[in-house]
């Protein structure tokens, strides 16, 4: 293809001026310039010409563009509305590209699969996420349990290392177990902030996440285990027994607490970042059945 890609400084600073645009801090845009970047993001996202794509905030298109060319359909979504009219210009000649206007977090992203894409379809989500919204954007579509395979993701390198850490580790925490509950998450590649247009103040990663077809751990109720987490990191520098005395301060007397422990064999001095999930889970489910049923 002899047509200019749009990923590239000057093809986005011609868009730029031709249509007056301006960027807006509050949606976090950060074009990227970089097509060897855009090729790498799609290789490991593992598009291919029978797979859907699905994406968030295509910006002026450049990932959308590489996408249209690599995959079978792509479906992109887009809050900014001052952006429609340059996507109209520069995905026009790609016929397998759908945008719509709308904000993810409002979407029925399970709706919009079934209208745009073939039954049974392989879909991946690819998205370069705003930095400010990446972990409701995520833990939406985590939660929505949306038939896709995969979602690779640029987002903040600090981010995606909490979002793949394991236990023992400074980035190891609530989120780090949300995320890995739903999906196997590692970083793929590491990108510098030269790559986009205007610069972010940090580094970024491409994170992927696999959908897992079943949970890793068996809990009780699954609402509990996460607010058993989110305590149990709730002052990181204090130990279990602490945080669990706070969290469970009206339910569970201190006692109570401790010989909980002791079933669930973990020593209440330590700290919340050294439990694996499994661990978690045991604990969750031993305190679940012995707090009074309202």
């Amino acid at each position: 293809m002899s047509k200019k890609y749009i990923a590239t400084p000057s093809r986005t600073k011609e868009l730029l001026n031709k249509y007056g645009f301006a960027f807006k801090k509050s949606l976090g845009q950060n074009f990227l310039i970089d097509v060897n970047v855009l090729e790498k993001i799609i290789h490991q996202a593992g598009i291919t010409e029978k797979t859907g794509a699905i994406e968030i905030g295509p910006g002026m298109g450049a990932l959308t563009e590489q996408l249209a060319i690599h995959a079978d359909k792509v479906v992109a979504f887009e809050i900014d509305q001052r952006l429609l009219p340059i996507l109209e210009e520069t995905l026009g000649d790609y016929n397998n590209v759908e945008v719509i206007h709308q904000d993810i977090l409002k979407a029925d992203v399970n709706e919009v699969i079934k209208t745009h894409f073939k039954e049974d379809q392989d879909i991946h989500v690819v998205a370069n996420l705003p930095y400010y919204i990446t972990t409701p954007i995520l833990m939406k579509l985590v939660h929505d349990r949306l038939p896709v395979t995969s979602l690779t993701v640029m987002i903040q390198k600090e981010v995606a290392e909490r979002m793949a850490a394991v236990p023992n580790t400074k980035s190891y925490g609530s989120l780090s177990i949300a995320v890995q509950y739903y999906t196997e998450a590692r970083i793929v590649l590491n990108v510098p902030k030269q790559v986009f247009m205007p610069q972010p103040n940090v580094d970024s990663s491409v994170l992927k996440l696999v959908m897992r077809k079943e949970a890793p751990v068996q809990v009780d109720n699954e609402d509990f285990f996460f607010e058993l987490i989110q305590a149990s990191f709730a002052l990181r520098r204090k130990t279990l027994r602490n945080n669990l005395n706070k969290f469970l301060n009206n339910k569970l007397e201190k006692q109570q607490i401790e010989a909980l422990l002791e079933e669930a064999a973990i020593d209440g001095s330590r700290r919340g970042e050294t439990l694996t999930m499994d661990e978690f889970a045991n604990l969750a489910n031993i305190i679940y059945r012995e707090l009074p049923k309202s």
